[in-house]
């Protein structure tokens, strides 16, 4: 159930936190309820007990530059809906025998099919459907333009959704109040939750208090900074919290028109948290419009093992298409999907979203390796023709487990169709499923520290060969600066010494990937504590010089931008500063040719001046290595 410790207001005003005591006669009132909707579905032969929902990935672009040319699958979106889409699936059907969502239902009724997946685009626009699979109930924008917004509206009005489920990172979270002030719009009665990673970073449960930052989405609706748009936030791990919150939604729905009444969810939220402990830690927050009031229920459950979750695919197609992948005969870009099997890293980093520590670290756990290889197997049987590994160290940098990963995949990869275990075997529906296996390309983050301080170097080039082995043939590492005055002030050049700075043990690192024949690709952060334009300088040629030893095969410049909860936001005094809600801000060039970055968030150390050298000089000294091109734009109109 819900936490039942005292907490604080602290900043978010009117705030009621509520412990999951069940209200009285609510299993009579509920009982009632379920045999007037039999009543119903009885007499009318066109009724059902579903209710249409849209869930959408607000994108951090505004047009089509820079390197949102490959933005990938909306996973932390996909992640955070498998529990409860898997449920409402497997739930489905006559209302006598469902038990989970046993009253009105989201309509997730069936999974995509093979063929679908099959023939699913590398577009993230679903057009809509009188009796939508799973995976056309979502919408990925991509970038967020006037093009998008008439695709939402006319979403909005062939669907009309009665909840809507939006998830973004800081970068997005002006977009996604967009969103939601369409949504609002269009139907005014519509039920908003919001999530993601914004949400994490600006509202923080402890057992003590609930504390937010002022960026955060209660706040800028509280002060009239944004609109009162969004109906229910859900922070933390909310895979199991999501699942909860659709179903009090579902017994809060008028059961004709099937609106959301929203006075009655906290009641059915306290009804069902009386009665189960969510895994994970995570809160809920109801808001009440224009007044300002807010509902919170925290709770702290077991702690999520990321292999016991639906897969974020099974819902999902997989419509990534990543072009370091390529088939060898056609040169066509493959199918990629992404595969986290830790959710966070285990370095703190001032300057990374996941230093802050607002999550708890979950990965895989008991029998991780083959548990990863049946998901890896799943992949391949929903189409993946390739796979990135999404984890920010592959397997955390656990070398036992990357090598038990490999060998058990190389072998795999051997046999036939026949010859595979049944675990694995159950995935696929025959040949070529398993000539896509032997086939399978996939690449994985690695850092320097992992390959050249923690371990050395013979015991990381036999990672290597297993990972080349079992069909690994990218790596992709975070070389951040190769300025030791600014390397310096981050925690991520671990073990230092004075006679192997940082700029060597980049070199040693990305020459032990080439030796075993993987590709490299590499990000490179300008705008840390200590730059200046001397550093960056010689950032920029220290990198060149790696491109000219042919090193490096890929070479991604950016920007910093502070994320509301990172160490380097405090350290810089901007906690209080950044505005990531207006609707309108000025996104030009040369903020543009960077994914994420915006006048007013990007690092102060840096001028509009040096952001225009960093653009000029890295396209000059890295060439065609550099990760620049623009997306394409779709041809046909938007209506």
């Amino acid at each position: 159930m819900a936490e039942s410790a005292e907490i604080s207001q602290s900043t978010i005003r009117n705030l009621r936190v509520e412990s999951g005591a069940a209200p009285a006669r609510m299993g009579a009132r509920l009982r009632s309820r379920r045999r007037r909707l039999a009543g119903l579905l009885a007499a009318g032969d066109e009724v059902d007990r579903y209710f249409p929902v849209l869930s959408v990935l607000a994108p951090v672009m505004t047009q089509a530059e820079g390197e949102i040319t490959y933005p990938g699958d909306p996973m932390c979106l996909y992640g955070a809906l498998s529990v409860a889409v898997h449920n409402a699936v497997r739930d489905a059907g006559p209302l006598a025998a469902s038990r989970h969502y046993n009253d009105l239902a989201p309509r997730w009724t069936r999974f995509p099919s093979k063929a679908y997946r099959l023939a699913a685009p590398s577009d993230g626009y679903r057009p809509a459907t009188a009796d939508p699979n799973t995976d056309q109930t979502a919408f990925d924008p991509r970038i967020w333009d006037e093009r998008s917004r008439v695709r939402w509206i006319r979403l909005l009005r062939q669907v009309r959704p009665r909840v809507v489920l939006i998830s973004a990172v800081s970068p997005a979270h002006r977009y996604a109040l967009e969103i939601a002030t369409l949504v609002k719009t269009e139907l005014p009665r519509a039920y908003v939750v919001l999530g993601g990673r914004h949400a994490d970073e600006t509202i923080i449960t402890s057992p003590t208090a609930i504390t937010q930052r002022s960026s955060s989405p209660l706040s800028v609706m509280a002060d009239g900074r944004a609109p009162h748009v969004i109906d229910a936030i859900v922070t933390g791990e909310a895979y199991y919290t999501l699942d909860v919150l659709m179903r009090a939604l579902a017994l809060s729905m008028d059961l004709v028109d099937r609106w959301v009444a929203p006075g009655d969810v906290r009641l059915m939220l306290q009804h069902l948290l009386a009665k189960e402990t969510p895994p994970g830690k995570s809160t809920i927050l109801l808001t009440r419009g224009d007044d300002s009031r807010v509902t919170a229920f925290p709770f702290h459950g077991p702690q999520v093992d990321l292999a016991a979750l639906p897969s974020p695919y099974q819902a999902f197609a997989i419509r990534s298409r990543f072009p370091i992948f390529t088939d060898p005969v056609t040169d066509g870009v493959l199918r990629t999907a992404h595969f986290m099997a830790s959710n966070s890293c285990p370095y703190q980093c001032n300057f990374c979203s996941e230093s802050s520590l607002i999550n708890r670290l979950n990965r895989f756990k008991s029998d991780a390796a083959r548990r990863g290889i049946e998901r890896v197997c799943e992949y391949v049987g929903y189409g993946a023709e390739s796979i990135f590994f999404d984890d920010s160290i592959f397997w955390s940098g656990r070398y036992a487990d990357i090598e038990e990963f490999c060998r058990e995949l190389h072998k795999i990869r051997q046999g036939g169709y026949r010859a595979l275990p049944a675990r694995y075997r159950r995935y696929f529906d025959g040949e070529d499923d398993m000539t896509r296996l032997a086939n399978l390309q996939w690449g994985a983050q690695l850092t320097v520290d992992t390959l050249v301080s923690l371990h050395g170097a013979k015991e990381s080039a036999n990672i290597l060969a297993l990972m080349r082995q079992a069909g690994c043939n990218y790596v992709y590492i975070g070389v951040e600066s190769m300025s030791t005055q600014v390397m310096d002030g981050v925690h991520k050049h671990l073990r230092r010494k004075a006679d192997r700075p940082w700029s060597l043990k980049v070199h040693e690192a990305v020459s032990l990937v080439k030796a075993e024949g993987l590709r490299v690709g590499t990000s490179v952060l300008f705008g840390l504590d200590g730059e200046t334009r001397q550093s960056i300088n010689e950032t920029i040629e220290a990198v060149g010089r790696l491109i000219d030893e042919h090193l490096i095969d890929l070479a991604s410049p950016n920007i910093l931008t502070y994320h509301p909860a990172t160490p380097i936001t405090a350290q810089h005094d901007m906690q209080h500063k950044l505005d990531y809600h207006s609707p309108r801000v000025d996104n030009r060039k040369p903020y543009t040719y960077f994914e994420e970055a915006f006048p007013g968030v990007v690092s102060v150390a840096l001028s509009e001046e040096d952001i225009w050298h960093i653009h000029q000089e890295t396209d000059r000294r890295w060439g065609t290595v550099r990760n620049d091109s623009s997306a394409e734009q779709e041809l046909e109109p938007a209506w």
